[in-house]
Formats: structure tokens, sequence, C-alpha cells
């Protein structure tokens, strides 16, 4: 009989896209039930079909909400004692706190938390003080931590949030890796296709695209960002900046002007959320990434593979992936001005940052192949008597 693992998430779009696939391979070594709220659309029921796994929804809010957390918790719990699971591993920040301090409280025996990035990075006052409070909970009730990069765990140790021993790197970092078969430019070498998408984005073949994909939201560096393209393109009015990802306006808004520019200039072309993101980084020349905190970002592996040159900043998981000068440009947190020349550099090197691109995707396959991931995960799994 095989053992029950709960993998539980915030939102069901974690447990189908951060962790796609993995949920279908663990099932054939361990009985998998997914958790997480309903969604829009109640998104969770598709898992069924996505990844072949049964779920259970337990409504969980992003923000802090005490009284839904209390609630939630108590659901978690009941859902624990009655699955009695050999492990609960969890993902994303409210998820950990609710899901290891339930399964703690259930006593399951292996309580395992992936860490894919720390929000409290970027808080300060009562703010860094409650993140941190809860922070320290997840730890305390987990067995088992999994930084997804080892800048993560470097930060986790420096904050003294729990001890090394309970720390681990699975691979070379990744929550998920990735699958270079899909993200590979030979699917995406159709020049008409290519063209076609590029003439509907009102983008001409002799412009220069750089690509941002993920949430436009102040601590992905967008404010910086659109800052730096619109003083370049003053200067070089061939090129174009590809935003491809939704607004989060409640949680990170944009500052007035960066929004008023994006809207106002047909230099800068906004689709919000695509399904398959791959076509938009087959038609643009790099990628432009200036988060400001990260754990191990998806966006960047996935560039690389399509090998696309990186600019990013010097956090933890992006400057992991990129090799200075290498397969990308590696800049300060925050800094508008070291991004413009970034962007310059890559615009002067010309068929140089190909070159770049073809390196970082040799790097990408040799070290985040997602089935490494797994293999590596499974191992870990298995470990646990």
């Amino acid at each position: 009989m095989k053992k029950k693992i709960i993998r539980i998430t915030t939102v069901p779009l974690s447990l189908s896209g951060l962790l796609k696939g993995q949920l279908r391979f663990m099932s054939q070594y361990f009985d998998i039930l997914g958790i997480s709220s309903k969604g829009e659309d109640n998104h969770l029921e598709k898992l069924i079909e996505l990844e072949g796994i049964p779920t259970v929804a337990v409504e969980m809010t992003r923000k802090i909400t005490p009284l839904k957390d209390l609630v939630a918790v108590y659901q978690l719990y009941k859902v624990f004692k009655k699955e009695k699971p050999f492990i609960v591993h969890s993902h994303t920040p409210k998820a950990g706190t609710l899901g290891m301090l339930a399964a703690f409280l259930a006593g399951v025996p292996h309580r395992l938390h992936t860490i894919a990035g720390l929000p409290l990075v970027e808080a300060t006052g009562l703010k860094r003080t409650l993140l941190n409070t809860v922070e320290s909970i997840t730890y305390s009730c987990a067995t088992k931590i999994y930084p997804n990069s080892y800048g993560l765990k470097d930060i986790i140790l420096e904050e003294g949030f729990t001890k090394a021993s309970k720390l681990k790197v699975i691979a070379n970092g990744s929550s998920n890796g990735i699958d270079t078969s899909l993200f590979d430019p030979q699917l995406f070498n159709d020049i008409d296709k290519n063209q076609a998408l590029r003439t509907r984005l009102h983008i001409k073949p002799s412009d220069f695209v750089f690509v941002f994909i993920g949430r436009l939201v102040t601590d992905k560096g967008i404010n910086e960002l659109v800052a730096a393209f619109k003083t370049l393109h003053a200067k070089q009015n061939h090129i174009k900046l590809l935003l491809v990802g939704p607004y989060e306006t409640e949680l990170d808004p944009l500052l007035p002007e960066t929004l008023e520019f994006i809207e106002q200039t047909d230099a800068v072309m906004n689709t919000g959320w695509v399904n398959d993101v791959r076509p938009y980084f087959a038609i643009s020349n790099a990628l432009t990434f200036p988060s400001y905190r990260e754990g191990f970002p998806n966006v960047v592996m996935q560039a690389g593979a399509m090998e696309l040159p990186c600019i990013v900043t010097d956090i933890n998981g992006c400057n992991e992936i990129v090799d200075h000068e290498k397969t990308g440009l590696i800049i300060p947190v925050k800094d508008t001005e070291a991004l413009l020349k970034a962007m310059e550099t890559v615009l002067e090197l010309g068929d140089a940052s190909k070159t770049m691109g073809k390196l970082c995707r040799a790097h990408i396959v040799n070290n985040f192949e997602r089935q490494v991931v797994w293999d590596a995960l499974l191992s870990e799994y298995n470990a646990l008597k």
C-alpha cells in the first residue's frame, strides 16, 4: 500500500503551475492528495484532470486575516486527522504557516515546507516583526525546510529562523526545475508565425524587444524597468518593451507615472496573463528581470532555456542561474541607472548577445532539468522513515 502525501498551496494555480507535472510523477510512488483554495472557476477541481490526483478545498487567503486563518487551520487539522498522511508538504507562505501548524497539531510525522521566496525581505517596522514571527512559527512546526535556492538558505540562517540541520536545498535549486524539451527555441523557429505575433503586438521586424514576464508589481522592479526603458527609448526608438503578466493593484501597485507611461506609449505592450509564455520569449531578444526578491525564478530559467540573454538583479536564485557577462548581466537591486546601462550593453553586443543566450540554455539543461529535481525530491521522500 502506498504511503500518503498531502501537497498544499494557498491557491490552486501554484499546484497546477509551479509544480506542473510533479504531482502526477509522484503519484506513481505515493498516494497524493492536493489541498488548496478553490480558486477562480473552481480551478482546484481541474487538478484531477491535469495531474490525476484527488483534491480537497480549504479556503486560504494571501493576506493577513487572523479569523479566516484560524478557520483554515481547523479545517486542515480535520483533513489531516482523517487522511493520516505520512507527509504533509507545503508551498507558498500562507499555506506553509497554516499547513505546518495544522500538521503539527494533528501529529503528522513528516512536515515539509518549501521556501520559494521571503516576502519579509522587503518589509519594515511592525509588518517585518509580524512576518518574522509567522516565519518562525512555520519553521518550528516543520520537521524539514527546503529553500529552493542556496541564497535563500543563507538568508534563513542569517535571520536565525531555524538551525542548519533542518535545511536542505533539493538538487541544484528550484521547486520544480524546467522541462527543456518544452522550452526549446527550436520549437518556435517558424519565422512567419513569429512575425505574425510581432505584427499583432505592433512590433516591427527591425525592433529589438526587451521582455518581462511575471506579475506587474513594484517588488518585481517594474517601476525601475519602465523608467530605464523610457530613457533608453528616447535615444533608441527601435526598441520595444513587452510586459507579459497581470497587475496586482491591491497587494503591490505600481507608481502612477509608471502606469501612465505603459498606457500612453506604443513602445510598451502589455498582454496581461497568457497561458503559454513561450511564443513571447520566441519573439523577444533579451529578458529584463529586475526583481527585488525571489526564490528560484522560473521565468529566468524559461528565458535561458529559450536562449535569451538575461538581465537580472543580484539576488538569490537569479544570481545562481545567470553567470555575469557569460550568460547574462547581473545588476544591483533597485538601481535604474545600472539597469539602463545593462540594457544598453545588450543592445551594443548585437549578435554576441545571442552567444550569451546559447550558453545560458546549456547551463539550464545541465543543471535544472525538471527530472533532476523530481528524482532528488523522490529520494528525499523515500529516505524518510
